[in-house]
């Protein structure tokens, strides 16, 4: 049952940015299911291997890979699907666990949770540099064989 939450609240929280963010209202279910997925994934992976950072880059992988291919599929900006995708990867309370320990003068965690939290948003930049490389390599295969 614990998995059924955690699908539906990620659908919601990516659909209501998704609506914050400005998107078409026609692609505000297919933002809440590529942000579904994408935490699936995350949630896991994390179980798993017990490891975020690999469990966040693998699932930002995925939301960029299926946010390319709703893009030209529905000619949109690829930008709609990925933004509101990675929402629930954010480590938006780490963070501020973060400045909470550096305010209270607690160093030691304070740093800590800084470094995770710098590594969790470079996996996240890095999963989605890595699919833009992806998408770029198989257009100009596509491309090389077209002219062939």
């Amino acid at each position: 049952m614990n998995i059924v939450a955690q699908l539906i609240t990620s659908f919601i929280a990516t659909g209501a940015f998704g609506i914050i963010f400005n998107a078409p209202k026609n692609t505000l279910i297919k933002c809440g299911l590529i942000g579904m997925g994408g935490w699936l994934i995350y949630y896991v992976i994390e179980d798993y291997f017990g490891d975020v950072i690999l469990a966040t880059w693998i699932a930002t992988i995925f939301i960029a890979v299926v946010s390319h291919v709703l893009a030209k599929f529905y000619k949109t900006p690829v930008i709609i699907f990925s933004v509101a995708g990675i929402i629930p990867l954010v480590p938006g309370g780490l963070a501020y666990d973060a400045m909470r320990n550096f305010v209270e003068n607690d160093y030691n965690q304070a740093l800590g949770n800084a470094a995770n939290v710098l590594m969790l948003s470079g996996a996240i930049a890095f999963g989605l540099i890595f699919s833009e490389v992806l998408n770029q390599v198989i257009r100009k295969i596509k491309h090389q064989r077209i002219k062939l």
